[in-house]
């Protein structure tokens, strides 16, 4: 189905309607008027009513054409558009359970890290300040996955999206991996994708935790703090993931960091396999918590708070110093809201003639 056509006298009444109507995250938002649409819409090199997939928890048909909407009221540039396209159809997959997230009380939002050419090519920033404001594209992307999600998959607060309170990456959370200073192969590449490829990963997520280490770098065990650190924020009593391990939380390492790991962690497989061994908490301490859904077993079991390696995103990205930061995750859903990626068709996408 067709998007619904709106007039309005100008772009302030035009804005007030959409907000009136509920089209909005409660910001402003740049009128999708007819030009504009079309213009992201040829940037795509396809059809207006060509389908991305369905969004839940409405399961309405994201179609070109309505993504593109979406993407101009949240502020992009048609040269961003192949990363939104790419986010919507990582979001619709199966594995993202995106009709438990939209719905579930927790305060869960996606996290869209990028990988490739498509960093510089959209201006995506993963250096100081990298989740935070001041960033057009990061923003801009951000939210357009958010009103999609919105609007066409009706995720609205108390209405569909019942998060007990939200959070702040509920408007806009994405950024770039830094790549250039990371001691690992790119996130994209240890999912699978080839080398120089442009990706985007989705991973689902509590808002960023702020941790601090500051060991001296010549320490033998100053990776081993790090490490030790991340795990006991990702195994903290009021995280869902504590209790049995069923979620997947997302580590962002600053560079300093991340280096200082790598000299004894080489990989980033080797350093999700220590933080699995780390990552775990005694059942007898468990129990005297407010969880009640612990399942059984003795009380000196320790209970891992990441089920498995393949379940632990790490990410580099930031600026030098001595904060990173771990966001914990959910695990309800069919399949446990698990990352997904999706390669990002910049071939596909043509220039706009003349000025954007």
């Amino acid at each position: 189905m067709k998007a619904r056509l709106i007039e309005a006298d100008d772009e302030y009444a035009a804005v007030e309607q959409l907000h009136a109507n509920g089209l909005t995250d409660g910001l402003p938002v740049v009128t999708p008027t007819l030009e504009r649409v079309q213009q992201m819409i040829l940037a795509s090199g396809m059809d207006g009513d060509q389908l991305l997939g369905e969004v839940c928890s409405l399961n309405d048909a994201a179609t070109i054409e309505k993504v593109a909407i979406n993407a101009v009221m949240a502020g992009c540039l048609p040269d961003y558009f192949p990363v939104v396209v790419a986010a919507i159809r990582a979001a619709c997959q199966p594995m993202f359970d995106l009709s438990a997230q939209q719905t579930t009380t927790h305060s869960l939002t996606p996290i869209v890290i990028v990988n490739g050419p498509a960093r510089e090519a959209c201006g995506i920033a993963s250096g100081v300040g990298a989740l935070g404001s001041g960033f057009r594209a990061n923003a801009a992307i951000g939210r357009a996955l958010r009103l999609v999600m919105t609007n066409i998959g009706g995720a609205r607060p108390a209405v569909s999206d019942m998060a007990v309170l939200g959070q702040a990456g509920k408007f806009a959370a994405c950024f770039a991996e830094a790549e250039e200073q990371s001691p690992y192969v790119p996130l994209s590449v240890s999912r699978g994708f080839e080398p120089g490829a442009s990706v985007v990963t989705l991973v689902s997520v509590d808002a960023p935790h702020s941790i601090i280490a500051s060991p001296d770098g010549d320490d033998p065990e100053a990776a081993e703090r790090i490490v030790r650190v991340i795990a006991h924020s990702i195994a903290n009593a009021g995280a869902n993931n504590t209790y049995g391990g069923h979620g997947s939380p997302l580590v962002i390492l600053n560079p300093n960091h991340a280096r200082i790991v790598a000299k004894r962690y080489g990989t980033r497989d080797a350093l999700a396999e220590r933080l699995c061994q780390v990552a775990v908490t005694p059942r007898h301490v468990l129990t005297q918590y407010a969880f009640p859904w612990l399942e059984p077993g003795d009380a000196d079991d320790l209970v891992p708070a990441i089920g498995s390696p393949e379940n632990l995103i790490i990410a580099v990205a930031g600026g030098e110093g001595v904060y990173s930061a771990v966001a914990n995750s959910w695990g309800g859903g069919e399949h446990g809201v698990r990352p997904v990626s999706q390669e990002i068709q910049l071939d596909q996408f043509c220039e706009l003639p003349g000025n954007r």
